[in-house]
């Protein structure tokens, strides 16, 4: 079977005029796919190149020509969608450890006006370094970098400034990053010219990008390509539903040409809370209430829980009825609380897409930090609302506490223990900065012990560095907590979980 190449399949070439930091799956399935989208249409005519940070290793992309395939596939409004695209609009790749100079050297292409990333979430960190290291270590320097160069070639023109746009999943993003760079400036000594062009005619955009997007499992991939009759060693599996809101003004809508009214999912407007806070609290924050309960019980993906009979009821049930009322709205069409159920019950059919392995261990990841952005303020509004106890709120909390259950060390990981329904255990990573915090505080709770149950929540909950609040200030929810732990600890995973959702 021959390999997806411009030989097999020809494609046209676009100016570039794209700026990629990062090459993982949500830049292939979005970003670029967008930009594919538009050029097929004649909206954009315009190319993408890639600077990849992590290793100088480009042979993926080099070997295919820059190609790959989006395969899409799930259901949307009640219709099943299945379509393969082959994006071509990633001219090259290029790798920051060995070939920074030819980074620089499209900072003084005229035809550039897009800067995109998708680094980490800790990418966007100020760390105080020179910006003429070849190359800079940090993204912010590396882009403070190409951004001084910009600025050297195009002599501070108003005409050739950028639009730059993070789609890190950070609150805010647009405005730390900028943050970062004119730290760097400053302490770079880049100049006062420098530090005014960059003010005035750098854009930089808050965004929130919402598309999951995952790699296929090998079967996926074989089928996939007897499907298409082509090799793809970067196939890239992604659902129909997108959303790309981003915060901006006409000069950034005449500048990203590739939204229109073709792609009404790709918002640019100079308020985006909204679609921020729904996606966090009705999406996220519902992945990460529910993902260890899931693990909890042996399950491995997101679709497992949806086709769980009991665990899919809880899902439901939790954002229906405790995270939806709460999320913050407009009373403005498409703003409003119809649009924030609409999402929900668009979410729930994402999470039923039988297409995508979206593993719970992957959405584990950091489970501390995430609970705390996600879903403390969730509960808090919960409480104004109602002045009742979320019931499944702190049954997901409870299975988070146990999730964080150290076993043992090694090697400075930490490990969980969850027992298998054919018997034995299976051990498990608990990638979270907090995990050593819990080794210590679980070895206080003695079994068949409900005090020291009651004690070790108390303990957490109370713990202001963790949620930047006191949790047992909320009547009867550390209660719940406990009482909910001390079930999945005696009774098991199963019947709490059953009996909580009768």
């Amino acid at each position: 079977m021959a390999k997806l190449t411009r030989s097999t399949h020809p494609a046209p070439v676009f100016p570039e005029k794209i700026l990629q930091f990062g090459t993982g799956v949500l830049l292939r399935g979005l970003p670029d796919y967008l930009v594919q989208k538009a050029n097929n249409e004649g909206r954009f005519e315009g190319s993408i190149v890639v600077v990849k940070s992590t290793d100088s290793q480009t042979d993926e992309f080099s070997e295919q020509d820059n190609l790959y395939t989006v395969a899409v596939r799930g259901f949307q409004q009640g219709q099943e969608v299945t379509e393969n695209v082959i994006v071509s609009a990633i001219s090259r790749v290029l790798a920051a450890q060995t070939q920074w100079s030819e980074v620089l050297k499209l900072a003084r292409n005229p035809k550039l006006q897009i800067i995109v990333s998708n680094t980490t979430e800790i990418g966007l960190n100020y760390v105080e370094e020179s910006i003429f290291q070849n190359p800079p270590q940090s993204f912010p320097a590396k882009l403070t970098s190409f951004l001084y160069e910009r600025f050297r070639s195009v002599g501070g023109s108003k005409a050739k400034g950028l639009v730059v746009i993070p789609t890190e999943l950070v609150t805010d993003n647009g405005l730390k990053l900028r943050d970062a760079v004119e730290r760097l400036a400053q302490f770079n000594e880049l100049g006062k010219l420098f530090t005014k062009w960059l003010k005035f005619h750098v854009r930089f955009c808050n965004s929130l990008v919402d598309r999951i997007v995952t790699r296929p499992t090998d079967d996926s991939q074989k089928i996939l390509q007897q499907e298409v009759g082509y090799e793809d060693s970067l196939l890239t599996f992604t659902e129909p539903y997108y959303l790309w809101a981003i915060e901006g003004d006409d000069r950034v809508r005449e500048t990203l040409s590739f939204a229109g009214p073709s792609s009404p999912q790709i918002i640019i407007d100079e308020d985006i809370n909204f679609y921020k806070e729904r996606k966090l609290r009705v999406l996220n924050g519902t992945h990460t209430l529910t993902m260890p309960l899931g693990y909890l019980l042996g399950l491995e993906t997101v679709a497992d829980e949806m086709r769980h009979p009991t665990m899919s009821k809880f899902i439901e049930s939790l954002m229906l009825n405790e995270i939806v009322p709460t999320v913050p709205h407009y009373d403005i069409p498409g703003m409003d609380k119809a649009a924030v159920t609409q999402f929900a019950n668009d979410v729930l059919d994402r999470f039923r897409n039988p297409h995508l392995d979206h593993l719970l261990l992957k959405i584990s990841l950091q489970q501390t930090a995430k609970m705390q952005a996600r879903n403390v303020a969730t509960l808090q509004r919960y409480y104004e609302q109602t002045h009742e106890v979320p019931k499944l709120m702190a049954l997901g909390f409870a299975a988070y506490l146990l999730f964080m259950k150290v076993v043992r060390e090694e090697h400075g990981q930490f490990f969980g223990e969850i027992a298998l329904a054919s018997g034995g255990s299976l051990n498990y990573p608990i990638q979270d900065d907090k995990a050593g915090y819990f080794y210590g505080d679980w070895k206080t709770v003695k079994e068949r012990a409900p005090a020291t149950v009651q004690t070790f929540v108390q303990s957490v909950l109370s713990d202001k560095t963790l949620w930047q609040t006191d949790l047992t200030t909320l009547p009867g929810f550390s209660d719940a907590v406990a009482k909910d732990l001390n079930l999945l600890l005696t009774k098991g995973v199963v019947k709490t979980l059953e009996s909580a959702v009768a």
